[in-house]
């Protein structure tokens, strides 16, 4: 297995490690809930320096991310950022990513007569994404692949900024929702310090020198403990993002599934410049989907699983768990599936088929 700069950090906390995405990864420290309860009330930080990242730079650079991605990169300033995805020309997703526009560095190749991005992809994807960007790279753009060498920690949760603003000179107040800066932290220079994250709980992700990695989880740890922050794993992870409804690219989004579908229309810029699948897109935006991603809420104890076929009240099975878990924020079992259009309407009453029985289900707000 591959391991991350923390690796033997995680196993010096005693850390239950697994096989995720070919990273041996923490799955949790203490327990599933301690962790996710210390994100959602003081503070937690993931290692996942496991996700992969791409420079992509020079003269061709705007064009090749604005074609291959769906949302609208002209609308980033320097030091912005934007949720996005890879989309397929029939409509399916190769990836969700997060697109950065990056300063004008010269020492780093990336001057102010081209705008310069980094993409932040999926551990999972890696090799896929690169290979996909690099075949529709006909527009001279420079790709550079620093995975290996860029370490990522996620400081999430309503204390994360105090517990960060000793460690730094920034002012991270001042830092918009999904915008950065670069500054030190913790002794660490050159660090993008990002107000973005994966958990609906706020605070921070940090992307630096994955040789620092160790010396900043260490400072961070020891500046968090006293404000209750916990080294979380991939299991809380999972169960906060599907708290807030965000999607887990192989479970709720894949190849075979649409932006449309999805719920993602927000980050499909149908209006504007030429991307890949885009005539897909529109055609099936004027036609209507067939099937949506929907959010529900399960009246039962036990938690709805992927893969779960999903029935309506008459018991015609119309669609599929992606995602489910017992939500520890709110004491009960909730998911997210696609199911036939008709069915998605919040308040629509639904079945969750577990072989035997069933569960009674019923759509909610994302």
């Amino acid at each position: 297995m591959l391991t991350t700069p923390l690796t033997n950090t995680h196993r010096l906390l005693d850390a239950k490690l697994v096989n995720f995405a070919g990273y041996e990864m923490p799955l949790s420290y203490t327990s599933l809930k301690e962790e996710h309860q210390a994100v959602r009330e003081a503070a937690g930080m993931f290692d996942v320096s496991h996700m992969g990242e791409f420079i992509v730079r020079g003269a061709g650079a705007r064009a090749l991310v604005q074609y291959v991605t769906s949302n609208d990169v002209d609308k980033l300033a320097e030091g912005q950022a934007q949720y996005s995805c890879l989309p397929r020309p029939e409509g399916g997703i190769v990836d969700d990513l997060l697109v950065y526009r990056l300063p004008a560095n010269p020492k780093m190749g990336m001057s102010g007569t081209h705008p310069s991005y980094m993409l932040v992809v999926n551990a999972s994807n890696i090799q896929k994404d690169w290979d996909w960007i690099e075949q529709h790279n006909s527009f001279g753009a420079e790709l550079l692949d620093i995975s290996d060498r860029t370490a990522l920690l996620a400081v999430q949760g309503p204390k994360a900024a105090d517990i960060l603003q000793p460690l730094t000179d920034v002012d991270l107040a001042a830092i918009p929702y999904y915008s950065f800066v670069r500054g030190a932290i913790a002794g660490v220079d050159n660090v993008i310090i990002s107000a973005t994250g994966y958990t609906g709980a706020g605070g921070f992700e940090l992307y630096l020198d994955g040789d620092r990695a160790e010396q900043a989880w260490n400072a961070i740890l020891q500046a968090g403990t006293p404000h209750g922050l916990l080294p979380a794993g991939l299991a809380a992870r999972d169960t906060l993002r599907l708290e807030k409804g965000y999607c887990l690219y192989g479970n709720d989004i894949n190849d075979t599934t649409s932006p449309l579908e999805a719920g993602l229309g927000w980050i499909t810029k149908l209006n504007g410049d030429d991307f890949v699948g885009k005539d897909f897109l529109v055609r099936q935006k004027a036609e209507g989907v067939t099937r949506r991603l929907v959010a529900f809420r399960v009246h039962d104890r036990r938690a709805p699983r992927h893969g779960y076929p999903i029935q309506s009240e008459a018991g015609e099975v119309i669609g599929e768990v992606t995602s489910g878990t017992h939500a520890p924020s709110l004491d009960y079992p909730l998911g997210m599936g696609y199911v036939q259009t008709g069915h998605h309407a919040v308040g629509t009453k639904l079945l969750i088929d577990l072989g035997r029985k069933t569960m009674a289900a019923e759509v909610v707000k994302l």
